[in-house]
Protein backbone atom coordinates (compact mmCIF):
# COMPACT_ATOMS: atom_id res chain seq x y z
CA UNK A 1 0.00 0.00 0.00
CA UNK A 2 1.74 3.17 -1.16
CA UNK A 3 1.30 6.56 0.46
CA UNK A 4 -0.36 7.90 -2.69
CA UNK A 5 -2.94 5.12 -2.65
CA UNK A 6 -3.67 5.56 1.06
CA UNK A 7 -4.16 9.30 0.55
CA UNK A 8 -6.33 8.64 -2.49
CA UNK A 9 -8.58 6.28 -0.53
CA UNK A 10 -9.01 8.84 2.23
CA UNK A 11 -9.81 11.69 -0.16
CA UNK A 12 -12.34 9.73 -2.17
CA UNK A 13 -13.97 8.23 0.91
CA UNK A 14 -14.58 11.61 2.54
CA UNK A 15 -18.20 12.70 2.75
CA UNK A 16 -19.48 16.18 3.51
CA UNK A 17 -21.60 14.86 6.37
CA UNK A 18 -18.55 13.31 8.03
CA UNK A 19 -16.53 16.53 8.17
CA UNK A 20 -16.67 18.30 11.57
CA UNK A 21 -18.44 21.66 11.55
CA UNK A 22 -15.31 23.47 12.78
CA UNK A 23 -13.34 22.07 9.85
CA UNK A 24 -15.97 23.17 7.33
CA UNK A 25 -15.98 26.63 8.89
CA UNK A 26 -12.21 27.03 8.48
CA UNK A 27 -12.41 25.77 4.90
CA UNK A 28 -15.22 28.19 4.05
CA UNK A 29 -13.38 31.14 5.61
CA UNK A 30 -10.24 30.25 3.63
CA UNK A 31 -12.29 30.04 0.42
CA UNK A 32 -13.95 33.43 1.03
CA UNK A 33 -10.63 35.05 1.85
CA UNK A 34 -9.07 33.67 -1.33
CA UNK A 35 -11.89 34.86 -3.58
CA UNK A 36 -11.28 38.36 -2.21
CA UNK A 37 -7.51 38.12 -2.69
CA UNK A 38 -7.82 36.78 -6.24
CA UNK A 39 -10.40 39.38 -7.22
CA UNK A 40 -8.12 42.15 -5.93
CA UNK A 41 -5.12 40.57 -7.65
CA UNK A 42 -6.87 40.47 -11.03
CA UNK A 43 -6.14 44.12 -11.72
CA UNK A 44 -2.42 44.08 -10.99
CA UNK A 45 -0.16 44.25 -14.04
CA UNK A 46 1.46 40.83 -13.60
CA UNK A 47 -1.95 39.21 -13.13
CA UNK A 48 -3.24 40.84 -16.28
CA UNK A 49 -0.39 39.26 -18.21
CA UNK A 50 -1.31 35.79 -16.92
CA UNK A 51 -5.04 36.33 -17.54
CA UNK A 52 -4.31 37.60 -21.05
CA UNK A 53 -2.28 34.46 -21.73
CA UNK A 54 -5.16 32.34 -20.50
CA UNK A 55 -7.89 34.11 -22.43
CA UNK A 56 -5.91 34.18 -25.67
CA UNK A 57 -5.00 30.48 -25.53
CA UNK A 58 -8.17 28.97 -24.12
CA UNK A 59 -11.37 28.14 -25.92
CA UNK A 60 -14.47 29.65 -24.27
CA UNK A 61 -15.39 27.81 -21.08
CA UNK A 62 -17.41 27.89 -17.88
CA UNK A 63 -14.62 28.69 -15.41
CA UNK A 64 -14.40 32.35 -14.42
CA UNK A 65 -11.20 34.31 -13.99
CA UNK A 66 -12.05 36.06 -10.72
CA UNK A 67 -12.39 39.82 -10.74
CA UNK A 68 -13.10 39.80 -14.48
CA UNK A 69 -15.88 38.77 -16.84
CA UNK A 70 -13.64 36.24 -18.59
CA UNK A 71 -14.74 32.61 -18.68
CA UNK A 72 -12.23 30.06 -19.94
CA UNK A 73 -11.41 26.36 -19.68
CA UNK A 74 -10.52 24.98 -16.27
CA UNK A 75 -6.69 24.73 -16.59
CA UNK A 76 -6.41 28.37 -17.68
CA UNK A 77 -8.78 29.59 -14.97
CA UNK A 78 -6.80 27.65 -12.36
CA UNK A 79 -3.56 29.21 -13.62
CA UNK A 80 -4.94 32.74 -13.58
CA UNK A 81 -6.80 32.49 -10.27
CA UNK A 82 -3.90 30.81 -8.49
CA UNK A 83 -1.55 33.55 -9.66
CA UNK A 84 -4.06 36.25 -8.78
CA UNK A 85 -4.67 34.85 -5.30
CA UNK A 86 -0.93 35.00 -4.62
CA UNK A 87 -0.47 38.20 -6.61
CA UNK A 88 -0.15 40.55 -3.66
CA UNK A 89 0.84 38.55 -0.56
CA UNK A 90 -2.77 38.30 0.61
CA UNK A 91 -3.53 34.58 0.48
CA UNK A 92 -3.84 32.22 3.44
CA UNK A 93 -1.26 29.92 5.03
CA UNK A 94 -1.16 27.50 7.97
CA UNK A 95 0.04 27.53 11.55
CA UNK A 96 2.12 25.49 12.17
CA UNK A 97 3.57 26.09 8.74
CA UNK A 98 4.52 23.22 6.47
CA UNK A 99 5.03 25.21 3.26
CA UNK A 100 1.46 25.22 1.97
CA UNK A 101 -0.81 28.06 0.84
CA UNK A 102 -4.21 26.38 1.11
CA UNK A 103 -6.38 29.21 -0.15
CA UNK A 104 -4.64 29.75 -3.48
CA UNK A 105 -3.65 26.11 -3.98
CA UNK A 106 -7.16 24.74 -3.43
CA UNK A 107 -9.64 27.51 -4.30
CA UNK A 108 -8.25 28.08 -7.80
CA UNK A 109 -8.57 24.46 -9.02
CA UNK A 110 -11.76 23.85 -7.01
CA UNK A 111 -13.63 26.75 -8.61
CA UNK A 112 -12.20 26.08 -12.06
CA UNK A 113 -13.12 22.40 -12.16
CA UNK A 114 -16.30 22.89 -10.12
CA UNK A 115 -17.63 25.52 -12.51
CA UNK A 116 -16.65 23.49 -15.54
CA UNK A 117 -18.54 20.46 -14.21
CA UNK A 118 -21.42 22.38 -12.64
CA UNK A 119 -20.62 20.91 -9.22
CA UNK A 120 -22.56 21.70 -6.06
CA UNK A 121 -21.23 23.78 -3.21
CA UNK A 122 -21.15 20.72 -0.94
CA UNK A 123 -19.09 18.77 -3.48
CA UNK A 124 -16.67 21.69 -3.80
CA UNK A 125 -16.23 22.05 -0.04
CA UNK A 126 -15.71 18.31 0.42
CA UNK A 127 -13.04 18.34 -2.28
CA UNK A 128 -11.45 21.42 -0.67
CA UNK A 129 -11.12 19.69 2.71
CA UNK A 130 -9.81 16.48 1.12
CA UNK A 131 -7.19 18.47 -0.78
CA UNK A 132 -6.22 20.40 2.34
CA UNK A 133 -5.72 17.29 4.44
CA UNK A 134 -3.59 15.57 1.79
CA UNK A 135 -1.56 18.65 0.90
CA UNK A 136 -0.78 19.55 4.51
CA UNK A 137 0.51 16.04 5.22
CA UNK A 138 2.83 16.17 2.20
CA UNK A 139 4.31 19.46 3.39
CA UNK A 140 4.53 18.11 6.93
CA UNK A 141 6.41 15.00 5.77
CA UNK A 142 8.89 17.25 3.93
CA UNK A 143 9.51 19.05 7.27
CA UNK A 144 9.37 22.42 5.52
CA UNK A 145 12.88 21.81 4.19
CA UNK A 146 12.27 22.56 0.51
CA UNK A 147 13.00 26.26 0.80
CA UNK A 148 16.42 25.55 2.31
CA UNK A 149 17.16 23.85 -1.03
CA UNK A 150 15.97 26.82 -3.07
CA UNK A 151 12.43 25.71 -3.93
CA UNK A 152 9.34 27.80 -3.18
CA UNK A 153 7.39 25.25 -1.14
CA UNK A 154 3.79 26.10 -2.17
CA UNK A 155 4.80 25.73 -5.81
CA UNK A 156 5.51 22.10 -4.95
CA UNK A 157 2.82 21.12 -2.45
CA UNK A 158 0.06 23.01 -4.24
CA UNK A 159 0.13 20.65 -7.21
CA UNK A 160 -0.93 17.71 -5.04
CA UNK A 161 -3.71 19.66 -3.35
CA UNK A 162 -5.03 20.73 -6.73
CA UNK A 163 -4.86 17.20 -8.11
CA UNK A 164 -6.89 15.87 -5.17
CA UNK A 165 -9.50 18.63 -5.46
CA UNK A 166 -9.92 18.03 -9.18
CA UNK A 167 -9.97 14.25 -8.79
CA UNK A 168 -12.66 14.41 -6.12
CA UNK A 169 -14.86 16.68 -8.24
CA UNK A 170 -14.42 14.36 -11.23
CA UNK A 171 -15.47 11.39 -9.08
CA UNK A 172 -12.28 9.39 -9.57
CA UNK A 173 -11.69 5.86 -8.40
CA UNK A 174 -8.66 5.15 -6.22
CA UNK A 175 -6.42 4.09 -9.14
CA UNK A 176 -6.99 7.32 -11.03
CA UNK A 177 -6.47 9.48 -7.95
CA UNK A 178 -3.22 7.70 -7.10
CA UNK A 179 -2.03 8.25 -10.67
CA UNK A 180 -3.02 11.92 -10.49
CA UNK A 181 -0.75 12.29 -7.45
CA UNK A 182 1.99 10.38 -9.27
CA UNK A 183 1.71 12.69 -12.27
CA UNK A 184 1.61 15.72 -9.99
CA UNK A 185 5.07 14.95 -8.66
CA UNK A 186 6.51 15.87 -12.05
CA UNK A 187 4.60 19.16 -12.13
CA UNK A 188 6.29 20.61 -9.03
CA UNK A 189 8.25 23.81 -9.66
CA UNK A 190 9.22 27.21 -8.33
CA UNK A 191 12.61 28.64 -7.34
CA UNK A 192 13.03 31.09 -4.49
CA UNK A 193 15.89 33.00 -6.16
CA UNK A 194 13.53 35.98 -6.59
CA UNK A 195 14.22 36.79 -2.93
CA UNK A 196 17.91 37.32 -3.66
CA UNK A 197 18.14 38.86 -7.12
CA UNK A 198 14.76 40.39 -7.93
CA UNK A 199 12.34 39.33 -10.62
CA UNK A 200 9.62 38.98 -8.03
CA UNK A 201 6.78 38.70 -10.55
CA UNK A 202 7.68 35.04 -10.91
CA UNK A 203 6.78 34.42 -7.27
CA UNK A 204 3.16 35.22 -8.13
CA UNK A 205 3.23 32.61 -10.88
CA UNK A 206 4.20 29.70 -8.63
CA UNK A 207 0.73 29.30 -7.11
CA UNK A 208 -0.88 29.60 -10.53
CA UNK A 209 1.35 26.93 -11.98
CA UNK A 210 0.66 24.68 -9.00
CA UNK A 211 -3.10 25.03 -9.46
CA UNK A 212 -2.83 24.48 -13.20
CA UNK A 213 -0.52 21.51 -12.64
CA UNK A 214 -3.04 19.90 -10.30
CA UNK A 215 -5.80 20.26 -12.87
CA UNK A 216 -3.56 18.93 -15.64
CA UNK A 217 -2.46 15.93 -13.56
CA UNK A 218 -6.08 15.03 -12.77
CA UNK A 219 -7.20 15.56 -16.38
CA UNK A 220 -4.52 13.21 -17.68
CA UNK A 221 -5.24 10.60 -14.99
CA UNK A 222 -8.93 10.76 -15.89
CA UNK A 223 -8.05 9.63 -19.41
CA UNK A 224 -5.79 6.78 -18.27
CA UNK A 225 -2.39 8.53 -18.07
CA UNK A 226 -0.21 7.02 -15.33
CA UNK A 227 2.31 8.22 -12.78
CA UNK A 228 4.76 6.46 -10.44
CA UNK A 229 3.17 4.56 -7.57
CA UNK A 230 5.73 5.67 -4.97
CA UNK A 231 5.78 9.31 -5.99
CA UNK A 232 6.34 10.40 -2.39
CA UNK A 233 8.44 7.77 -0.63
CA UNK A 234 10.29 6.23 -3.58
CA UNK A 235 14.07 6.31 -4.10
CA UNK A 236 13.72 9.30 -6.45
CA UNK A 237 10.34 10.47 -5.17
CA UNK A 238 9.18 13.83 -3.89
CA UNK A 239 10.62 13.49 -0.38
CA UNK A 240 14.05 12.66 -1.76
CA UNK A 241 14.13 15.22 -4.54
CA UNK A 242 12.54 18.19 -2.79
CA UNK A 243 13.22 17.64 0.92
CA UNK A 244 15.86 16.76 3.48
CA UNK A 245 15.41 14.75 6.67
CA UNK A 246 11.88 13.89 5.58
CA UNK A 247 9.53 11.82 7.74
CA UNK A 248 7.45 9.67 5.35
CA UNK A 249 5.22 8.36 8.14
CA UNK A 250 3.66 11.82 8.40
CA UNK A 251 2.17 11.40 4.92
CA UNK A 252 -0.68 9.25 6.18
CA UNK A 253 -0.72 9.88 9.93
CA UNK A 254 -4.09 10.34 11.63
CA UNK A 255 -6.17 10.56 8.47
CA UNK A 256 -9.75 11.32 9.42
CA UNK A 257 -8.97 11.88 13.09
CA UNK A 258 -6.68 14.93 13.06
CA UNK A 259 -7.99 17.73 10.83
CA UNK A 260 -5.22 20.02 9.61
CA UNK A 261 -7.76 22.26 7.84
CA UNK A 262 -8.33 23.86 11.25
CA UNK A 263 -4.79 25.25 10.99
CA UNK A 264 -5.67 27.65 8.16
CA UNK A 265 -4.35 31.15 8.88
CA UNK A 266 -5.47 34.38 7.21
CA UNK A 267 -3.31 37.40 6.53
CA UNK A 268 -4.14 40.94 7.65
CA UNK A 269 -1.59 42.80 5.57
CA UNK A 270 -0.35 42.55 1.98
CA UNK A 271 3.08 41.31 2.96
CA UNK A 272 4.93 38.11 3.72
CA UNK A 273 3.63 36.29 6.78
CA UNK A 274 7.00 36.66 8.53
CA UNK A 275 6.35 40.40 8.84
CA UNK A 276 2.84 40.12 10.28
CA UNK A 277 3.80 40.08 13.96
CA UNK A 278 6.35 42.93 13.61
CA UNK A 279 3.79 45.01 11.71
CA UNK A 280 1.12 44.26 14.33
CA UNK A 281 3.59 45.24 17.07
CA UNK A 282 4.32 48.53 15.30
CA UNK A 283 0.60 49.30 15.10
CA UNK A 284 0.28 48.56 18.83
CA UNK A 285 3.16 50.94 19.62
CA UNK A 286 1.66 53.66 17.42
CA UNK A 287 -1.66 53.31 19.20
CA UNK A 288 -0.13 53.27 22.69
CA UNK A 289 2.41 56.06 22.27
CA UNK A 290 1.13 58.19 19.39
CA UNK A 291 4.35 57.89 17.41
CA UNK A 292 4.76 58.28 13.66
CA UNK A 293 7.50 57.30 11.24
CA UNK A 294 8.98 60.78 11.52
CA UNK A 295 9.70 60.17 15.22
CA UNK A 296 11.75 57.01 14.67
CA UNK A 297 15.55 56.87 14.44
CA UNK A 298 15.95 53.09 14.16
CA UNK A 299 14.23 49.76 14.76
CA UNK A 300 15.72 46.42 15.75
CA UNK A 301 13.61 43.35 15.10
CA UNK A 302 14.45 40.02 16.72
CA UNK A 303 12.69 37.17 14.91
CA UNK A 304 13.23 33.67 13.57
CA UNK A 305 16.18 32.47 11.52
CA UNK A 306 14.24 32.57 8.26
CA UNK A 307 13.43 36.23 8.84
CA UNK A 308 17.16 36.88 9.09
CA UNK A 309 18.22 34.68 6.15
CA UNK A 310 15.39 35.39 3.68
CA UNK A 311 13.64 38.60 4.69
CA UNK A 312 16.35 41.06 5.75
CA UNK A 313 16.10 43.21 2.61
CA UNK A 314 16.96 46.83 3.36
CA UNK A 315 17.03 47.99 -0.27
CA UNK A 316 14.15 46.20 -2.04
CA UNK A 317 14.42 46.56 -5.80
CA UNK A 318 10.78 45.96 -6.66
CA UNK A 319 7.41 45.74 -5.00
CA UNK A 320 7.50 41.96 -4.61
CA UNK A 321 10.81 42.17 -2.74
CA UNK A 322 9.42 45.04 -0.64
CA UNK A 323 6.47 42.87 0.44
CA UNK A 324 8.96 40.09 1.19
CA UNK A 325 11.17 42.45 3.25
CA UNK A 326 10.65 42.70 7.01
CA UNK A 327 12.47 46.09 7.19
CA UNK A 328 10.28 47.60 4.47
CA UNK A 329 7.04 46.29 5.98
CA UNK A 330 8.00 47.69 9.39
CA UNK A 331 8.90 51.02 7.79
CA UNK A 332 5.65 51.15 5.84
CA UNK A 333 3.65 50.42 9.00
CA UNK A 334 5.35 53.35 10.73
CA UNK A 335 4.43 55.76 7.93
CA UNK A 336 1.18 54.38 6.45
CA UNK A 337 -1.80 52.14 7.29
CA UNK A 338 -0.74 48.57 6.40
CA UNK A 339 -4.33 47.29 6.62
CA UNK A 340 -4.99 48.98 3.27
CA UNK A 341 -3.30 46.82 0.62
CA UNK A 342 -3.17 49.79 -1.72
CA UNK A 343 -0.51 51.33 0.51
CA UNK A 344 1.91 48.63 -0.63
CA UNK A 345 2.51 50.65 -3.77
CA UNK A 346 5.25 51.78 -6.12
CA UNK A 347 4.73 55.30 -4.81
CA UNK A 348 5.45 54.24 -1.25
CA UNK A 349 8.28 51.97 -2.36
CA UNK A 350 10.00 55.09 -3.72
CA UNK A 351 9.01 57.37 -0.82
CA UNK A 352 12.21 58.87 0.58
CA UNK A 353 11.08 58.82 4.23
CA UNK A 354 9.96 55.18 4.08
CA UNK A 355 13.19 54.15 2.34
CA UNK A 356 15.25 55.91 4.99
CA UNK A 357 13.39 54.16 7.80
CA UNK A 358 13.79 50.84 5.97
CA UNK A 359 17.57 51.29 5.89
CA UNK A 360 17.51 51.81 9.64
CA UNK A 361 15.73 48.54 10.48
CA UNK A 362 18.05 45.72 11.54
CA UNK A 363 17.02 42.08 12.00
CA UNK A 364 18.52 39.56 14.44
CA UNK A 365 17.65 36.10 15.70
CA UNK A 366 15.40 36.05 18.78
CA UNK A 367 16.77 33.88 21.62
CA UNK A 368 14.89 30.60 21.99
CA UNK A 369 14.01 31.49 25.56
CA UNK A 370 11.76 34.30 24.26
CA UNK A 371 10.13 32.32 21.45
CA UNK A 372 6.56 31.21 22.02
CA UNK A 373 6.08 30.20 18.35
CA UNK A 374 7.81 30.72 15.02
CA UNK A 375 6.30 34.21 14.69
CA UNK A 376 7.52 35.52 18.05
CA UNK A 377 9.31 38.86 17.75
CA UNK A 378 10.83 41.52 19.93
CA UNK A 379 11.05 45.06 18.60
CA UNK A 380 13.10 47.91 20.04
CA UNK A 381 12.15 51.24 18.50
CA UNK A 382 14.61 54.06 19.14
CA UNK A 383 13.04 57.49 18.84
CA UNK A 384 14.88 60.59 17.73
CA UNK A 385 14.35 62.12 21.17
CA UNK A 386 16.43 59.31 22.72
CA UNK A 387 13.53 57.32 24.11
CA UNK A 388 13.30 53.55 23.50
CA UNK A 389 10.13 51.49 23.11
CA UNK A 390 10.36 47.73 23.63
CA UNK A 391 7.65 45.20 22.77
CA UNK A 392 7.53 41.38 22.69
CA UNK A 393 4.75 39.98 20.47
CA UNK A 394 3.71 36.50 19.43
CA UNK A 395 0.57 36.61 17.29
CA UNK A 396 -1.90 38.59 15.19
CA UNK A 397 -5.58 38.43 14.35
CA UNK A 398 -6.06 35.76 11.70
CA UNK A 399 -4.08 32.97 13.37
CA UNK A 400 -5.98 29.73 14.17
CA UNK A 401 -6.20 30.47 17.89
CA UNK A 402 -7.15 34.10 17.20
CA UNK A 403 -9.35 33.94 14.09
CA UNK A 404 -10.83 36.87 12.23
CA UNK A 405 -14.40 37.60 13.25
CA UNK A 406 -17.06 37.36 10.57
CA UNK A 407 -17.23 41.17 10.53
CA UNK A 408 -13.46 41.51 10.17
CA UNK A 409 -13.43 38.95 7.36
CA UNK A 410 -16.24 40.84 5.63
CA UNK A 411 -14.39 44.15 6.02
CA UNK A 412 -11.27 42.67 4.44
CA UNK A 413 -13.32 41.13 1.62
CA UNK A 414 -14.95 44.48 0.85
CA UNK A 415 -11.61 46.31 0.94
CA UNK A 416 -10.28 43.86 -1.63
CA UNK A 417 -13.29 43.83 -3.95
CA UNK A 418 -14.48 47.43 -3.85
CA UNK A 419 -14.44 49.13 -7.23
CA UNK A 420 -14.50 45.94 -9.32
CA UNK A 421 -16.99 46.49 -12.11
CA UNK A 422 -20.05 44.27 -11.82
CA UNK A 423 -18.89 42.67 -8.54
CA UNK A 424 -21.61 42.93 -5.90
CA UNK A 425 -19.49 42.17 -2.87
CA UNK A 426 -22.29 41.80 -0.30
CA UNK A 427 -24.27 39.40 -2.48
CA UNK A 428 -21.19 37.31 -3.31
CA UNK A 429 -20.16 37.26 0.34
CA UNK A 430 -23.61 36.04 1.37
CA UNK A 431 -23.50 33.27 -1.24
CA UNK A 432 -20.03 32.16 -0.19
CA UNK A 433 -21.04 31.97 3.47
CA UNK A 434 -23.94 29.73 2.38
CA UNK A 435 -21.98 27.79 -0.23
CA UNK A 436 -23.26 24.45 1.06
CA UNK A 437 -26.71 25.46 -0.24
CA UNK A 438 -25.47 26.36 -3.74
CA UNK A 439 -26.66 23.82 -6.30
CA UNK A 440 -24.25 24.88 -9.05
CA UNK A 441 -21.08 26.88 -8.33
CA UNK A 442 -21.26 28.43 -11.80
CA UNK A 443 -23.83 30.80 -10.30
CA UNK A 444 -21.66 32.03 -7.41
CA UNK A 445 -20.58 35.26 -9.10
CA UNK A 446 -23.56 35.90 -11.40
Amino acid sequence: MTAARTLAEFALGLRYEDIPATVLERARISLIDTVGAASFGAHLPWSRMVAAYGSSNSAPGEAQILGTSLRVRAPFAALANGAQAHAFELDSLCQPSVGVHPGASLTAPALAVGQELGASGKALMTAFVAGFEVMYRIGDAARHSSEHLGFHAPGLTGVFGGAVVAGCLHGFDVDRMAHALGIGGSMCSGLIEFSKSGGGMVKRLHLGRAAEGGVLAASLARDGFTGPAQVFEGKFGFLTAFARDAEPQRLTANLGTVWHTEKAMLKRYACHITAHVPVTAILDLKAQHGITGADVASVTVWGNEKMVSHHTINEPGDLAMAQYSTPFCVALALHRDPLDPRNFSEENLQDAAIRETCRNVSVQVLPESEQKNRFSCRLVVKLKNGRELDILAHDFEGMPHRPLTRDALGAKFRRLTTGIAGFEDDRVLTRLHAIADVANVRTLFD
